[in-house]
């Protein structure tokens, strides 16, 4: 059986969708009714990272896991699942990491948690993959509204180049993985899509998919600071505002094969993505 967390979430769904109807599936969410998925080979099972006692259930009876965590300011959630999956005799623990952490330059607080996790993994004794996607494409559905409303983008450092990938690639790199865990035990992945594009290049992108003006407005500090913490505690903000400047700085715009090399196809572009989810843009 296979186990995906964050099953809700923007990577865990779309994994669990292409594992749906191929064997033995298990969904573990907070809340069992907001799963995504339902039917004959597929349960989802109620847990949460903060309870062990509910980890330990989850796992009983499954051969590989996706983990996804996403709370830095709770950084006891790997070590529990991971305790959990060793008492239940798990063979395989897929992690959803981040490719900053092979940048030994990125020092900020999310950053450092990705790389404490994976130090957790690996010295678990659990047979172990790493991903480390880069920023996901779908990020840009936060520019939704503005593009909608007044055909404008605001963006912090918007001539920064991000190798950003589809999320649907980073699924099916996980699918690979979790179905044939000999092939990759032992390996980080870094998961990028074909080409560094900046957000005035995304911007382009979408003004010609639409065929309308769009217009790129560049976010001070403060502003794109501003912004976050309306969203996220102080400690989030400040550390993607913190990873942006490295981004300014081209930290973030090398291009990897990885994708193309474990699917045997090219990395979906920043076009792929942005054709498939318009009308999220569309006034």
């Amino acid at each position: 059986m296979i186990l995906v967390t964050g099953a809700t979430g923007t990577v865990g769904r779309l994994v669990a969708e292409r594992l749906s109807g191929t064997g033995p599936l298990r969904l573990l969410t907070r809340d069992p009714r907001r799963a995504p998925l339902a039917g004959p080979g597929t349960e989802a099972v109620g847990g949460d990272f903060d309870d062990l006692g509910s980890l330990r259930e989850a796992l009983t009876g499954v051969r590989s896991a996706l983990l996804v965590t996403t709370n830095p300011l709770a950084p006891g959630q790997d070590e529990n699942f991971l305790t959990a999956a060793r008492t239940a005799g798990v063979r395989h623990v897929v992690k959803l990491s981040a490719q900053a952490v092979a940048d030994p330059g990125a020092v900020d607080l999310i950053t450092r948690w990705q790389r404490d996790n994976e130090e957790l993994l690996r010295a678990s004794g659990l047979p172990w993959t790493f991903l480390r996607p880069r920023a996901f494409m779908s990020n840009t559905l936060s520019w939704a509204r503005s593009v909608r409303d007044e055909g404008v983008v605001r963006a912090l450092h918007g001539t920064s180049r991000n190798s950003t990938v589809d999320p649907r690639d980073i699924a099916d790199v996980a699918v690979r993985v979790l179905a044939d865990p000999g092939a990759h035990v032992g390996r980080g992945y870094a998961l990028t899509g074909p080409a560094a594009l900046s957000a005035v290049h995304q911007t382009e992108i979408l003004g010609e998919l639409l065929e309308r003006p769009l217009k790129l407005v560049e976010l001070s500090q403060d502003q794109a600071l501003s912004g976050l913490l309306a969203r996220y505690p102080e400690p989030l903000a400040r550390a993607l505002v913190e990873s942006a400047v490295r981004g300014r700085d081209g930290a973030k715009a090398h291009v990897d094969p990885t994708v193309g090399e474990v699917l045997g196809r090219p990395a979906r572009t920043y076009r792929d993505w942005a054709v498939d989810h318009l009308s999220v843009f569309r006034a």
